[in-house]
């Protein structure tokens, strides 16, 4: 088509980019002597009236959004059967491009482009809009400006009904959020999930998760814990990475409340990040609203069939602490930082060797035991499910740690996934006990340290006396020592 005029105005100079749906031009404006861009929908689907239809409502959408950081509409038509949206011309490359030529940005250039995306999406969803398809090939750069593009499956935030229903997917699966891929009804949340796995692209290099099909990619953001993008990059401020995965919470209500919200926060990291202070204590990521209890049983404890969902979805709103040791360690070369759990340096090695549980009716998972000290924060000792909780119904039950020899710690920190148990840190000769209490009792939310007092001994045990309110078990993803 290059060459060709449409409506007898717009010459078609240079094809640059091309889609499922449409093509895009840079075109010459001969009544204005402007250069613009103009997309064209493939002529197979100007014969079906959806797409006709859903072109349409792309144009009106973005004509709709007057904003710095939105491309301008100019003008819509049709031309010998050809439907055509004329849109201002953006002389640079998009997002993904720059990713894809530069790998991993600056967290400060990171953090920009986040802000100014973030702006343009919370006055698309003041306007009464949803994107649906926020992703880097959608914002396009050029002479230092920001503009996000492609409204082309944007929809009314209160539509019940339209050209998509409940149960049909639309977007990219890279950045789709969980209830876009489950064919759940979309909101303004939906955008949000996306621009925080933009933003964990812009910081990682590329998207948190992979897979070798569509199904495969969308099912993994449905079901795969979420990702701290400080595991990949230990210099992202721990603020930022909690930000990120508070974004891309499973359930929309763990998420941000609102796209301006969450810029807000990006720009309270940004501020950190200029003053060159990162607090590492600031967790703002929620822990899951309560969810109803399995009904109660005659036994103590039992496996329920709700478990393998209850593990996804509770680790999908894991707090930022699961990164922390081993992000603190990494930035700081080992020696100690102040906030939480990080302040323990990990002088002192210790492994898991066991469960103990003296007044249950036998072992609470000792075969793993080992997770509870193995460097990897994404991995943790369970105690049973307990129908009765918060109530373990006995004194307590505990992972037991081996120091290797007799070892007189100051501090132990603990790092959980499932927050607000209350625990005790016990130490003794032998494996299998009698342990003594070293440690005051505390609530351990996402991150703990327990002062040690008169701690000489090898053995050591994180004493779980309660369980978090919501959690019919407890984890300990890592134990450090110093």
């Amino acid at each position: 088509m290059t060459g060709d005029v449409i409506a007898e105005r717009y010459e078609l100079e240079q094809l640059v980019g091309r889609g499922g749906m449409s093509s895009v031009y840079r075109a010459k404006d001969r009544l204005l002597e402007r250069t613009v861009a103009i997309k064209v929908l493939h002529e197979h689907y100007s014969r079906d009236e959806d797409y006709v239809e859903r072109f349409r409502r792309e144009a009106r959408a973005a004509a709709r959004l007057s904003h710095p950081n939105i491309v301008t509409v100019i003008d819509r038509g049709e031309a010998d059967g050809r439907q055509f949206i004329v849109f201002e011309y953006i002389d640079g490359q998009n997002l993904k491009q720059l990713v894809e030529s530069r790998g991993r940005l600056p967290v400060r250039t990171a953090l920009e482009l986040g802000i100014e995306i973030g702006r343009a999406l919370a006055f698309a969803h003041e306007s009464g809009l949803v994107h649906r398809d926020v992703k880097p090939q959608n914002v396009l750069l050029g002479n230092g400006d920001v503009k996000v593009t492609d409204f082309g499956i944007a929809r009314s935030g209160d539509v019940k009904q339209g050209l998509t229903q409940t149960g049909t997917v639309l977007g990219t699966s890279d950045y789709i959020a969980p209830e876009q891929a489950s064919g759940q009804p979309v909101s303004v949340l939906s955008d949000v999930y996306s621009l925080g796995v933009v933003v964990y692209e812009l910081l990682a290099g590329e998207p948190p998760y992979k897979g070798d099909s569509f199904l495969a990619v969308a099912m993994r953001h449905v079901n795969d814990p979420v990702p701290s993008v400080a595991t990949v990059r230990p210099d992202v401020p721990l603020r930022l990475d909690a930000a990120l995965r508070k974004a891309m919470a499973k359930d929309p209500a763990d998420r941000f409340e609102s796209m301006a919200a969450f810029c807000e926060e990006l720009l309270a990291c940004l501020r950190e990040l200029e003053e060159g202070r990162d607090t590492g204590a600031t967790l703002i990521a929620r822990p899951p609203r309560r969810r109803a209890r399995a009904p109660r049983a005659a036994g103590r404890r039992a496996s329920v069939p709700w478990l393998p969902l209850a593990l996804a979805a509770l680790l999908a709103a894991a707090a930022v602490a699961a990164a922390v040791v081993a992000w603190r360690e990494t930035r700081d070369g080992g020696g100690p930082a102040a906030g939480g759990a990080a302040t323990v340096a990990a002088r002192i090695h210790l492994s898991g060797v066991a469960a103990y549980d003296p007044d249950g009716s036998g072992g609470e998972h000792d075969a793993e035991a080992p997770r509870a000290a193995d460097g990897d924060p994404g991995s943790y000792w369970t105690t049973e499910t307990y129908h009765d909780a918060p109530s373990l119904g006995k004194p307590g039950v505990g992972v037991v740690l081996d120091a290797g020899a007799e070892v007189e710690p100051a501090k132990v920190g603990v790092v959980t996934d499932t927050p607000g148990f209350a625990a005790e840190i016990r130490a003794g000769d032998s494996p299998t006990g009698p342990f003594r209490p070293v440690s005051g009792s505390q609530r351990v939310d996402g991150q703990a340290v327990f002062e040690l007092h008169d701690a000489k001994a090898r053995y050591f045990v994180v004493w779980i006396t309660r369980l978090g309110d919501g959690y019919p078990f407890a984890h300990v993803n890592e134990v450090k020592a110093a």
